[in-house]
């Protein structure tokens, strides 16, 4: 993303209050801006197609479209464009990053929403530092997902049966030992500046090794690289 540009975000919400203070919060700092609300997921897709957002705030419990369906919507929809099909998770989840947002907490349909390519979630209640601090993540490609989060994500994933784990390592089989030793910090869940500082450098340069990670692998984001890391399984097991 270029220097200087505001991101643009829709908010997906059915409580006007809440879209409200959302929009309050994203456009507080100037780096954002909110193109388009929605109140259902329907709506919530409509105005993902029509202003094309760099981000998508999506309420997990929503009227007519909830947030994994909605999620899932996009996902298929991003595939199909790519020319692969329905391919099922971990396939491309499009170029909207994707917070899901929700009342209560990590929970099941937060974590179907991650693992069918959200790139994160928060409470409504977090604070306004917490909003700004989680679309700059995704505007940025960086973690997004504190690293006890990710790993009970991982945690909910079942286990994968010999053919998924086969494929995996097959995806996995040609990296050379530096990027194999990325994803692993990655599939751990650090973030650009952690890696930097265990590899030696800045997070200009880890986030473009991570995004070049990305693009060579065909996962939507660095959950995406988790669950394929976590499919492999370790060397040997």
């Amino acid at each position: 993303m270029e220097r200087g540009h505001v991101a643009r975000v829709v908010v997906a919400d059915d409580e006007p209050v809440v879209r409200w203070s959302l929009r309050t919060g994203v456009e507080s700092s100037g780096e954002f801006h909110v193109v388009a609300e929605a109140a259902d997921g329907e709506e919530a897709l409509e105005a993902v197609r029509a202003h094309l957002p760099d981000v998508l705030l999506l309420d997990t419990r929503m009227p007519r479209l909830n947030g994994v369906r909605t999620t899932a919507a996009l996902h298929a929809e991003a595939a199909a464009e790519a020319g692969e099909g329905d391919v099922g998770a971990g396939a491309v989840a499009g170029p909207v990053g994707i917070i899901v947002m929700t009342a209560l907490g990590l929970d099941a349909e937060v974590e179907q929403a991650l693992v069918l390519g959200a790139d994160g979630f928060l409470r409504k209640d977090a604070s306004r530092e917490e909003l700004l601090a989680a679309l700059r993540a995704v505007r940025d490609g960086d973690a997004v997902l504190p690293a006890e989060v990710l790993q009970r994500v991982l945690g909910a994933v079942p286990a994968p049966g010999a053919a998924a784990r086969r494929q995996a390592r097959d995806r996995l089989a040609e990296l050379p030992p530096r990027e194999a030793g990325l994803l692993a910090l990655v599939a751990r869940g650090l973030t650009n500046r952690e890696i930097g500082e265990r590899l030696g450098l800045d997070e200009e340069t880890v986030a473009g090794r991570v995004g070049l990670l990305l693009a060579e692998l065909g996962a939507a984001n660095r959950l995406q690289l988790a669950l394929l890391a976590h499919a492999a399984g370790p060397e040997g097991g």
